[in-house]
């Protein structure tokens, strides 16, 4: 097995990110490809190669002919050296996969979320990356690394969750010491819209732009930012918390303070009640509204154009204060294109700063695909040393 990254002396983990990521970018790779393509002495690249093919992380694959007529022996990555698992934990549902070296998906599941929270939803998570390892046909000793989605942020310092109303006890134990002790590997939490960028940058609309956000309409609302290639997470780890803009309703009023004053406005709990005020049926859900907006139902048709118009104020103010290239529209709301016409209908009449928006093609996974995405890339690190880009 190598060695944790941390332990290799510098040149030697630097050799090792050249390899990997050579052949991880570009395919199987002949020892004489390797070092022309990384410019590393042919010595170098044959004891790198060597030690990673000793210890399985590469393998040989046979002989791939070179551009002067001679085959050379060719290596890839050893995709089922190890394993990572991303997460996405909801109040309602828990979305879960396991990736290989590579980043490919090996097993996926949803499952509804232990309504009792705490340290039973630990015990759950547990269980659920157990199953899906088996699924996959996975031993539980490759597992290198798992990173969770969470609603709220992590505090740094205590790995406590703040602000996550929809998971009980959630915000009062430590769920990355728990889970971390229960899985036997490192567990980062991220916030789950901030995940949601990160799929974006991955493998969806942000993969060649460096800044753009990702706004997440739904039962609550949240924004996740890529400035500059990064995610921004800002001093306490609350950036991109929209929920909280003072838009579409009174800003001092403190019962918009738990759910902050936008989602009290524009969340699926609004919107119902927003569709009711028109004259819709009362109890009726957001999934109703849209079918009836289906059937020309002028009470739907009013509540989505009042959402629109406040939505798009809040997009007003990410353009001023943020300039992103692109936004990603995303969450069970935020995804559909009803929304979507209506917004950029009212975008052109409330900011004269030019917008791009798109629909995120992730749908709901979308906070998944960026959880497996970093899993891959922690993994990269951890093993390697260094970050390496996969392709898309």
């Amino acid at each position: 097995m190598v060695p944790n990254a941390a332990d290799r002396p510098v040149a030697r983990k630097i050799s090792i990110n050249a390899v990997m990521r050579t052949i991880l970018q570009q395919g199987p790779q002949s020892r004489t490809s390797i070092a022309k393509i990384t410019g590393l002495s042919k010595q170098t690249i044959s004891e790198v190669v060597r030690d990673l093919e000793n210890d399985a992380w590469l393998v040989p694959v046979g002989h791939i002919e070179a551009k002067a007529g001679r085959n050379a022996l060719g290596y890839e990555i050893n995709h089922r050296a190890a394993f990572a698992v991303g997460m996405d934990i909801g109040g309602t549902k828990i979305a879960a996969a396991v990736t290989d070296l590579a980043g490919n998906i090996l097993s996926e599941t949803v499952v509804p979320t232990d309504k009792r929270g705490g340290e039973h939803l630990v015990a759950q998570l547990e269980t659920v990356v157990a199953d899906l390892m088996t699924e996959a046909g996975a031993p539980r000793s490759k597992l290198s690394i798992a990173v969770l989605g969470t609603p709220g942020y992590q505090q740094p310092g205590t790995g406590h969750i703040a602000i996550a109303p929809n998971i009980p006890g959630l915000d009062s134990i430590d769920l990355r010491g728990l889970l971390s002790t229960r899985l036997g590997v490192p567990v980062e939490i991220e916030n789950d819209v901030n995940l949601a960028a990160c799929g974006e940058q991955w493998r969806g609309h942000g993969k060649e732009i460096d800044n753009f956000a990702f706004v997440a309409f739904g039962t609550g609302v949240g924004m996740g930012l890529i400035a500059n290639g990064k995610l921004v997470r800002g001093a306490r780890g609350g950036a991109g918390e929209i929920a909280y803009l003072p838009i579409g309703a009174d800003p001092y009023d403190s019962r918009g303070f738990l759910l902050g004053t936008l989602e009290s406005s524009i969340g699926s709990v609004a919107i119902s009640e927003r569709y009711q005020g028109f004259g819709g049926k009362a109890g009726s859900t957001v999934r109703d509204i849209f079918a009836a907006l289906e059937t020309g139902d002028q009470a739907a048709v009013a509540a989505l154009e009042e959402t629109g118009r406040i939505a798009a104020s809040a997009l007003a103010a990410i353009a001023a204060i943020l300039d992103p290239e692109l936004v990603v529209l995303g969450g069970s709301i935020g995804a559909r294109q009803e929304l979507m016409d209506v917004i950029c209908r009212h975008l052109p009449r409330c900011t004269p700063l030019p917008l791009r928006l798109e629909l995120s093609q992730f749908g709901s996974r979308a906070a998944l695909m960026g959880a497996v995405g970093v899993a891959t890339n922690r993994m990269h690190e951890t093993l390697f040393g260094v970050e390496i880009q996969l392709p898309g």
